[in-house]
């Protein structure tokens, strides 16, 4: 009741939408996390600069201890706050995207017109921002898992579901991640394109693109994880989705854990993690680049210790899809 309320007051007006002079896109999720947001922000802030848009990423910062206001995590030149500030997303975004200012607000107006004011910013990214009703957008793009789309069907705290599923009425496009051509893909592909006829819908994968060892300074393809006995843990929306990928790739996965979303590892837990891999024989530990992010503080000295970078890769229609964004930016700009 608390979320029809909340979006019939905007509906009716009776809560007012603010606007940032410039374009505004949002790349959100329906659910609680576990979509990809994260590489497919990324992925959407490259290629604006490459389109040669002056863009800037607004985001809530979420699990980040910075204090209310404006934090500027990036400019366009270097990183200006530490992880515990930012939360791990906006910081690891700062490190994929140098150059690229990156800016922390609950206000997502009040980044923007930091953005706007210090970096003539007029293409506005809105990290998570499909519940974030006070900001008006020119786009909205909605990422849904393509294999668990809705969870059990029910809202938050008794499911993963933000908001009711019809709510998708409000998108200009859904991107289903992790689409691999299983038989749940395309039945989630059949329920959308029947229900929201009038919203193209795309398809995306994650792509581990490589292998970094942070002591060793030393990256190497993800295929070198083949045939290795391997120890791995995250600390994401779906752990799991990092195990399938180590299996894809060939490693042996001896063991395997997962924890809670954002979980704040300490130094102590990742020594017992290092001990059990040497207890259990595995050659490396690996992690995901997230994760990583929220050790940086404490930096483990294991040489043997890794995370796998992941990228967001459109797998049908880029035209189409870069084409829209395009055409309804340069109204704007």
């Amino acid at each position: 009741m608390g979320v029809k309320l909340r979006s019939s007051g905007y509906q009716r007006k009776l809560f007012r939408e603010k606007s940032l002079p410039g374009f505004v896109l949002s790349i959100g999720n329906l659910t609680a996390g576990g979509t990809g947001k994260t590489p497919a922000v990324a992925m959407l802030a490259k290629w604006a600069r490459s389109e040669g848009y002056r863009v800037a990423i607004l985001s809530r910062g979420y699990g980040g201890e910075s204090p209310s206001g404006v934090l500027e995590v990036s400019d366009d030149k270097t990183i200006k706050a530490n992880p515990q500030e930012t939360g791990d997303e906006a910081y690891l975004l700062a490190r994929k995207l140098p150059g690229i200012p990156i800016v922390i607000s609950r206000k997502r107006l009040s980044a923007g017109l930091f953005a706007l004011e210090n970096f003539g910013t007029n293409f506005f990214l809105l990290d998570d921002g499909f519940q974030h009703l006070a900001l008006k957008r020119d786009l909205n793009l909605v990422l849904i898992d393509a294999s668990i789309p809705f969870g059990n069907g029910r809202l938050l705290p008794w499911g993963p579901l933000r908001e009711p599923v019809g709510r998708l009425v409000r998108a200009h496009g859904i991107v289903l991640t992790r689409f691999v051509g299983r038989s749940e893909n395309y039945r989630t592909l059949s329920f959308l394109s029947a229900q929201f006829p009038s919203i193209p819908v795309y398809k995306a994968d994650h792509l581990p693109v490589k292998l970094v060892f942070p002591q060793l300074n030393e990256v190497r393809e993800p295929g070198f994880l083949a045939g290795k006995r391997v120890l791995g843990f995250a600390g994401i929306a779906r752990p799991d989705a990092l195990k399938e990928t180590l299996i894809k790739l060939g490693a042996n996965v001896v063991w395997f854990k997962g924890y809670r979303d954002h979980y704040p590892f300490k130094r102590d837990e990742i020594q017992a993690l290092i001990h059990m891999k040497d207890n259990l024989n595995a050659e490396y530990l690996i992690t995901s680049e997230k994760d990583w992010v929220r050790m940086i503080p404490f930096c483990p000295t294991c040489s043997d210790l890794a995370y796998l970078a992941i990228e967001f890769e459109l797998i049908s229609n880029q035209a189409a899809f870069y084409g829209m964004i395009r055409r309804a930016a340069n109204r704007k700009i």
